[in-house]
C-alpha cells in the first residue's frame, strides 16, 4: 500500500492511495490538465483511477473532479450534502456514477475498506477518511476547524497519517486578511492551526506510525519550520521524519 499528494494548499488538494491495481483519488482540486501532469509525476494516468472520494464541496477540493470523472468514466463517492452543494458543477450531459455515503459507515472499493468520519468544517456534510487494505491503514484529516473525540478515535493505530497544519495563529493574526476571514479560518469550523493539530497528534497512539505528512499549509500564514517545531515539540520525533505536502509538488509515493 502506498500514497502520495498531488499537491496540497489553498490553491488545490488531491491525494492518491494505491494497492495492487486499485488507485483511489481523495479530492480533486486541480483543473483536469493539471491533474494529468501531476499524476504523470507519479507515473500514473487518469485511466488507472478506480474511484474518487470527495471530502466536501469547496473549490480547492472539487475543481476538476466532475470533468475528470466524466471524461475517464471514474465513479465518485461522496456524502449527500456534498453532492447537493456540487450540483452547480455538474453539466447535464455528464454521465457520472455517483455513490452516496453515510459518514459513519465503512464501504469497500476493490482492495480498500474506506471508513468515512464527520468533521467540523464550514461545509454542508464534510467527511474525512481512513483507508485500509486489511493490513495497513492510512488516515487523512484536513479541513476541520477543531478536533472531536470521534476524530481522535478514528485516527488511532494508523500506519500513516496525513494531517492539516494550516496556519500559525500569530502569523494569521498579524496578516492582512480581513477580520471576518481570520475568524473563519481560526474558528471551530475553519482550519487547524499548528498547535491544535500537534495536540491531536499527542492524543493518538502512533507507535506503529511509519509516515506523518503535514498538509494544507497556508502559503501566507505558515512555514514548514513552524510546522515541524510544533510537531517535534509535541511528540519528540526527528524533524527529518516529518514530510510536508507542498502546493506545487505534493509528495512522492510513500510506501507503508
Amino acid at each position: 500500500m502506498q500514497f502520495a499528494s498531488l499537491g496540497s494548499g489553498s490553491a488545490g488538494n488531491s491525494f492518491v492511495v494505491k494497492q495492487n491495481k486499485s488507485l483511489l483519488m481523495v479530492d480533486c482540486g486541480f483543473a483536469i490538465q493539471d491533474v494529468v501532469s501531476r499524476l504523470d509525476r507519479l507515473n500514473e494516468t487518469p485511466e488507472s483511477i478506480t474511484g474518487i472520494l470527495l471530502t466536501h464541496e469547496h473549490e480547492d477540493h472539487v475543481k476538476g473532479a466532475f470533468k475528470l470523472a466524466n471524461k475517464f468514466k471514474i465513479p465518485i463517492w461522496l456524502s449527500y450534502g456534498t453532492y447537493k452543494m456540487c450540483e452547480k458543477h455538474m453539466i447535464k450531459s455528464y454521465e457520472i456514477d455517483f455513490h452516496m455515503i453515510d459518514s459513519h459507515n465503512a464501504f469497500e472499493i476493490e482492495d480498500f475498506t474506506v471508513q468515512p468520519f464527520p468533521v467540523p468544517h464550514d461545509a454542508r456534510e464534510p467527511t474525512q477518511f481512513t483507508l485500509s487494505d486489511g493490513n495497513r491503514k492510512l488516515g487523512i484529516l484536513t479541513d476541520t476547524g477543531s478536533s472531536t473525540p470521534h476524530i481522535e478515535n478514528m485516527l488511532q493505530h494508523l500506519d500513516a497519517l496525513i494531517i492539516e497544519f494550516n496556519h500559525d495563529l500569530n502569523l494569521l493574526e498579524s496578516s492582512e486578511y480581513t477580520f471576518s476571514l481570520k475568524k473563519r479560518i481560526s474558528g471551530k469550523l475553519g482550519h487547524l492551526d499548528n498547535q491544535t493539530a500537534a495536540d491531536i497528534l499527542g492524543k493518538i497512539q502512533f507507535k506503529q506510525l511509519k509516515h506523518l505528512v503535514a498538509a494544507h499549509l497556508s502559503e501566507k500564514n505558515n512555514t514548514e519550520n513552524l510546522v515541524k517545531e510544533a510537531i517535534v515539540g509535541k511528540i519528540g520525533c526527528e524533524r527529518d521524519w516529518i514530510k510536508i505536502a507542498t502546493q506545487a509538488d505534493g509528495t512522492s509515493w510513500q510506501v507503508i
